[in-house]
C-alpha cells in the first residue's frame, strides 16, 4: 500500500475510536495481569510447600488452564455461566479469563524460581531463629523473584497480546474495532495499520522496560 493510496481522512475520523479501544485493552490487560500474578504466587507457593490436597488441585488447575484456549475459556464465562444464573459483563469475563490463563503461566515461572533456591537456606534460616514467613519474605522470595523475572515479563507480553481474542465476546477492544470497521467500510489497509500502530504503542514500552529490568538483574548478579 503506497502513501498516496492511504485514506488519511478515514484514519483521522476513526483514530479517537481506536484510542478508546486501546484504553479498554490496556485496562483489561492490566487488571487481568495483576490478578494472574496474585493467583500465580498463591499456586506456586502451594506447590513449593507441597500442601496436601491443595497441591493436587493446583496441578490440575495449571494443566486445565494451559491446555485450553483463552477463547474457549471466555466463551464458557460469557455464554456458559448465564445458563446457571451467573451473568458477568464482557469486561469482567475478559479479566477473569486472563487471570485464569495467566495465573498458570505465572505460577510455573515463579515455581521454577522457587525451586532454584537451595533448600539448605531454609535450614540455615531456621537455625538463626527465623520463622517460615520471615524466611520466605527475606530469603527465598527475593531470590526466586529475581530468577523468575524473565519468564514473568514474557508472560506479561503474552497476556497483552492475548487480549486480541476478547473481541469474541463482543468487547470493543482494538481487534473488535478493526474487524467492525473493515466489515462496514472495507478500508482494510488503514484499519490494520492503526491496529498494528496501537499494539506497538502498548507493547513496545513494556518490552523495553522488561529488557531493561532483566539487564539490571543480570548486572546485579541475579538470574545466572
Amino acid at each position: 500500500m503506497s502513501i498516496q493510496s492511504i485514506n488519511f481522512e478515514f484514519i483521522a475520523k476513526y483514530l479517537p475510536l481506536y484510542a478508546e479501544a486501546a484504553v479498554l485493552t490496556v485496562r483489561v490487560a492490566a487488571m487481568g495481569i495483576l490478578a494472574a500474578l496474585l493467583v500465580g504466587i498463591a499456586v506456586a507457593l502451594v506447590r513449593w510447600y507441597r500442601v496436601p490436597v491443595l497441591r493436587q488441585a493446583a496441578v490440575a488447575y495449571v494443566e486445565i488452564s494451559r491446555n485450553t484456549p483463552l477463547l474457549v475459556q471466555l466463551y464458557f464465562l460469557y455464554f456458559g455461566l448465564p445458563k446457571v444464573g451467573i451473568i458477568w459483563s464482557g469486561e469482567l469475563c475478559a479479566v477473569v479469563g486472563l487471570m485464569f490463563l495467566g495465573g498458570s503461566y505465572m505460577a510455573e515461572s515463579l515455581r521454577s524460581g522457587l525451586e532454584s533456591v537451595d533448600r539448605i537456606q531454609l535450614e540455615s534460616a531456621a537455625s538463626l531463629g527465623m520463622g517460615q514467613l520471615l524466611t520466605m519474605r527475606e530469603v527465598v522470595f527475593p531470590q526466586a523473584l529475581a530468577v523468575s523475572v524473565p519468564g514473568l515479563c514474557a508472560n506479561v507480553i503474552f497476556l497483552i497480546k492475548e487480549t486480541s481474542v476478547v473481541s469474541g465476546i463482543a468487547l470493543a477492544d482494538l481487534m473488535y474495532v478493526t474487524k467492525d470497521l473493515i466489515g462496514l467500510y472495507y478500508e482494510t489497509g488503514e484499519s490494520l495499520m492503526m491496529l498494528v500502530v496501537f499494539y506497538l504503542l502498548i507493547l513496545l514500552p513494556v518490552s523495553l522496560l522488561a529488557a531493561r529490568l532483566e539487564r539490571r538483574l543480570r548486572f546485579a548478579g541475579f538470574g545466572n
